[in-house]
């Protein structure tokens, strides 16, 4: 399970770009370039993540956490930002890449560890800790509640397991933006959302699941501690980097729905994506970017 996983939907933050599934051999990647957008990604949410970070200092307590784990962690952003709110603790990125591994160290000074692990398979490299933060990455493993159990396996007594999943899909645009029909991104969103069903089908081991976290946080023995949701939130006029983002992020999805979108929303889609025109996403003055990241969390007795 890896952060370069965690690119398929809206859920929880902005998924709307597409993952290789394992199709596109890891030699291939543009690791490099994947890297730069999850940064951005990240970026994005720095500030939800960090008050989250807050949030489970208050339930945890500062000084029994001595090491936190994120789990898929790509680049390392959010477990630099664990790394602050918990400056006592070794904090360590899990992940299977390891290019982006590497860039975690590089990004962090040394400050974060590092652990290669391909999960669900290797659930047993991660050693016990006092925190675990696993963001958007439960959905990427066939059954989400043995990945559960597993990551409450790996808790000490008293320790925490924070799951961000859930949440909102980003909105970037005023409903009626002055190109097609209005609703555009409600369309985008319910193709995305069948190009997630059919995704969870095809991942191996794949499990129906009635995604109520809490009572699944309870079924993998924990107690649960409270769920709260954090908001994204980047104004109009956005800055250039969150712009190219959000043109990566419709180029994706014009490369994943593209069939599923009538004529309409295409031309739509195609006219955010041009590049110089004053009604592209990297020029337009109304877009902005609005989403809601939801954490779970649960306690080991």
């Amino acid at each position: 399970m890896s952060a370069h996983q965690h690119q398929h939907h809206a859920h929880g933050h902005s998924h709307g770009h597409g993952h290789s599934h394992g199709h596109v051999p890891a030699a291939d990647f543009d690791w490099d370039a994947l890297a730069a957008h999850l940064e951005v990604e990240a970026d994005l949410r720095a500030g939800a993540v960090t008050e989250a970070g807050r949030w489970l200092l208050g339930l945890r307590g500062d000084g029994a956490v001595r090491r936190v784990l994120d789990v898929g962690s790509g680049p390392g952003v959010i477990a630099g930002l664990l790394a602050e709110v918990f400056p006592a603790a070794e904090v360590v990125a899990v992940d299977q890449s390891t290019a982006l591994l590497e860039r975690a160290r590089t990004r962090s000074g040394g400050r974060l560890g590092t652990q290669q692990a391909d999960l669900p398979a290797e659930f047993d490299k991660l050693g016990e800790a006092d925190l675990i933060w696993s963001g958007n990455a439960v959905h990427h493993l066939g059954d989400q509640q043995a990945a559960l159990t597993s990551l409450a396996g790996a808790l000490r007594p008293g320790g925490l397991l924070a799951v961000a999943e859930s949440g909102l899909p980003a909105r970037y645009l005023p409903r009626d933006f002055g190109l097609g029909r209005p609703g555009f991104q409600a369309r985008m969103d319910a193709a995305q959302e069948d190009g997630f069903s059919t995704m969870r089908a095809e991942l191996p081991g794949s499990t129906a699941e009635i995604e109520d976290w809490p009572a699944m946080l309870g079924r993998a023995g924990l107690t649960p501690t409270g769920t709260r949701t954090f908001l994204v939130d980047h104004p109009a006029p956005l800055a250039a980097p969150v712009r190219g983002y959000l043109h990566a992020q419709l180029t994706r999805r014009r490369d994943q729905l593209a069939e599923q979108l009538d004529a309409e929303d295409r031309a739509t889609l195609d006219a955010l994506l041009a590049e110089d025109a004053p009604t592209g996403i990297l020029r337009r003055p109304d877009a902005f970017y609005l989403s809601a990241m939801t954490v779970h969390t649960a306690r080991r007795d």
